[in-house]
């Protein structure tokens, strides 16, 4: 058995395929797994407490791992001592998120492309058809990670104290969220996955996209975000185009595009869910 893995920090999409490509379960989704953010403990907690992944750990031959935080040898070794752990007799390997988004979103192997990830949180990194280039290390949710699910719930939860929400987008999301300060501070400062609670709330941007508002707040980010990242590759941008993987990007695609023409860069595929291109990538290159 192969498991293929696309986690981010707020989950993690496993595919257990054989080595013709046949699905053995179905996908299993657990919570995310970022060795940057949550102890070791943690990760294997969550890991086990999947029945399927339990119950098959010790016939699995092959873990390929693509996830958020696992950028620094540090955190991609935590991880990979963890998934070593847990699936005894599988060969592990690791790898940051950029690559899995790569894989996912390129028209073919050796394709040149600029490729950004636009989930919880946010990435932008060059493919030069071997190897991913970038000139930008993240420092997490608190400092970057622009135009992220993360980056959106910040913004949503200030605009809503300061006051800047117009009236009728305010009570729809004092409707949906509780905004109680205390509730808010209590799941920022003393709770796990702080990123992931401010990312839960970007969901109500793409609800309520018939207000100017919301359609502005979206295209700030990305605009924010061409200028922090997407521009560190100014002179590749004259000759490749711009893939977007994520469920942020998925979901502004019309936003992404115009940004694009306005900002000047090639806007190219978009991908949900990396893992399922991930699949084919992997059972080619066993």
């Amino acid at each position: 058995m192969i498991l293929i893995v696309d986690s981010g920090s707020t989950k993690s999409d496993w595919i257990a395929v054989d080595k013709d490509g046949n699905r053995l379960l179905e996908k299993i989704r657990t919570k995310g797994l970022n060795p940057a953010i949550l102890p070791e403990k943690k990760l294997k907690k969550i890991i086990k407490k999947s029945k399927d992944l339990k119950e098959n750990r010790n016939i699995v031959t092959n873990v390929f791992f693509y996830g958020a935080g696992c950028g620094t040898p540090k955190a991609n070794a935590l991880l990979k001592g963890v998934l070593q752990d847990v699936f005894v007799n599988a060969a592990i390997e690791v790898s940051e998120d950029t690559m899995a988004a790569v894989f996912s979103t390129i028209n073919h192997p050796k394709e040149a492309a600029v490729v950004c990830i636009l989930g919880t949180g946010s990435n932008c990194s060059y493919y030069d058809g071997e190897k991913v280039h970038q000139k930008v290390k993240s420092l997490g949710y608190s400092i970057m990670d622009d135009a992220s699910g993360n980056y959106y719930g910040k913004q949503l939860i200030r605009d809503y104290y300061f006051n800047q929400m117009p009236e009728n987008v305010k009570i729809a999301f004092e409707t949906k969220f509780n905004v109680e300060d205390d509730y808010i501070k209590y799941n920022l400062y003393k709770q796990p996955n702080p990123n992931a609670y401010l990312a839960s709330f970007a969901e109500f941007m793409f609800l309520h996209k018939d207000s100017e508002y919301t359609i502005e707040l979206i295209k700030r980010g990305i605009r924010l975000f061409t200028k922090t990242m997407i521009m560190q590759y100014k002179e590749e941008l004259k000759t490749v185009p711009v893939h977007f993987a994520g469920s942020i990007a998925f979901f502004s695609q019309k936003e992404i595009k115009e940004v694009g023409e306005e900002m000047g860069f090639t806007v190219g595929n978009f991908e949900r869910r990396p893992i399922e291109g991930l699949v084919s990538f992997h059972i080619k290159n066993l």
